[in-house]
């Protein structure tokens, strides 16, 4: 494992981490034994290779996610050593509600001390100030350690650390190949310079880049069955990108998707979170975070990546709407 190296921390932060939205969420469609049985050994089997980030939220589940993972944490050895890192869904996250949401989460963990607790979204009329303010009374009862946020924009995300009056440690954004905007605006290159991080959601944009889908292949149920990305027309179009990730996962003896992981932590201050349906993914995740990717690759895949052009927003609905009636 390659662990973040210019990040002052409590605990050393793994390269890779665990997303784990799909403990106990139905949307996934992975079913009760997967968090019955298999959600436990993901994390034993993440633990043993080195996985220091834990990533859930109140959102994934109802706080079944929260749940499921503080008992396999417990039954694993505890969380010395780890960041555990949760959010709270800012519906009105006015200080008092922050303080609330923060307590049951932890309770839910059955952590005294959250390593890292997020603001999952901006609220467009909640502004900062009082949501940090709760944010701090946390930290000063000992249940928050750091404070982040989600899916800020850069420019929120510094208003949002001069409202708490210290450190605002990380901002989970989506990050991937398909999507590259916190490498476009800036945001890479402020966290390398100051000293914060950029945590990647969805880094395999879903399951589009490990190149197990294709026109007649796509996925039929779960989450991904209402992602844009897999329209036929979408998958034809990312051709291009699939076979560049299958040449250079080729001159490393690797996996498509285990070179889209290695893309997102190439850059200094960057932790993916894949998320895993099981062991055996768990560990081709991790494996990625020892792929050191030359600079002619990064550069080949990126091009690739800037080339992909998918039908998405407003423009994608009725594309969406017949391949639902054509299966």
């Amino acid at each position: 494992m390659r662990f973040i190296e210019n990040v002052d921390t409590a605990a050393p932060l793994s390269v890779i981490g665990l997303g784990t939205w799909q403990f106990g969420s139905r949307e996934w469609g992975y079913g009760g034994g997967y968090d019955d049985g298999e959600a436990g050994r993901i994390v034993a089997r993440a633990r043993e290779l080195g996985v220091t980030v834990y990533d859930t939220a109140e959102l994934y589940g109802f706080g079944r996610s929260e749940t499921i993972l503080g008992r396999a944490l417990a039954a694993t050895g505890g969380t010395a050593g780890l960041t555990v890192a949760s959010k709270i869904f800012p519906v009105f996250p006015v200080a008092s509600v922050v303080r609330r949401h923060g307590l049951a989460s932890a309770k839910r963990l059955g952590i005294p001390t959250m390593d890292l607790y997020q603001v999952h979204q901006p609220n467009p009329v909640v502004r900062d100030g009082t949501t940090m303010r709760g944010m701090r009374q946390l930290r000063d009862l000992g249940v928050v350690r750091d404070v982040g946020v989600s899916n800020y924009s850069l420019s929120r995300w510094r208003v949002a650390e001069e409202r708490l009056g210290s450190r605002v440690l990380s901002n989970q954004v989506q990050f991937s190949l398909v999507h590259r905007n916190p490498l476009d605006d800036g945001m890479l290159r402020w966290a390398e310079q100051t000293g914060h991080l950029v945590i990647a959601w969805s880094p395999l944009a879903q399951g589009l880049l490990s190149g197990r889908y294709d026109r007649e292949n796509r996925p039929t149920n779960g989450i991904r069955s209402a992602n844009p990305l897999f329209l036929p027309e979408n998958i034809d179009a990312a051709t291009p990108l699939i076979d560049t990730l299958r040449e250079v996962a080729a001159a490393h003896g690797a996996t498509p998707s285990q070179i889209a992981l290695a893309w997102v932590v190439h850059p200094p201050n960057v932790i993916a979170i894949p998320g895993a349906s099981s062991v055996a993914q768990v560990e081709s995740n991790v494996a990625a975070a020892d792929i050191r990717l030359g600079d002619d690759e990064y550069a080949a895949l990126t091009a690739a990546a800037e080339a992909f052009r998918p039908i998405t927003g407003a423009r994608a609905v009725p594309k969406m709407i017949s391949a639902r009636r054509n299966r």
